[in-house]
């Protein structure tokens, strides 16, 4: 996201685009489960492309506090989100 020109802007729940900032697993869940649909996948498809069950990605999409992040990561990845770490307040 960050250091790129052009960044892919979708819609989330709250009417705005991304990059959006996220301080909560439920705000990164929500997220998950929103882009997993937008790209018609269910949650089982998630797991068997992920390599995960498919408890994780429901504990994920719930915004389970204690999932491994490493999973979660690689999740974000498949579904063709980053994250991107950056002071508060900075654009």
């Amino acid at each position: 996201m960050m250091g790129h020109e052009m960044e892919e802007k979708l819609p989330h729940r709250n009417g705005g685009d991304f990059p959006i900032a996220v301080s909560r697993m439920e705000d990164i869940g929500s997220l998950i489960q929103q882009v997993r649909k937008s790209q018609g996948m269910t949650q089982l498809d998630i797991a068997g492309l992920g390599g995960v069950g498919n408890r994780f990605i429901v504990d994920l999409e719930k915004g389970k506090k204690t999932v491994q992040m490493q999973k979660a990561m690689d999740i974000l990845a498949l579904l063709g989100l980053e994250v991107v770490i950056r002071k508060k307040g900075k654009s």
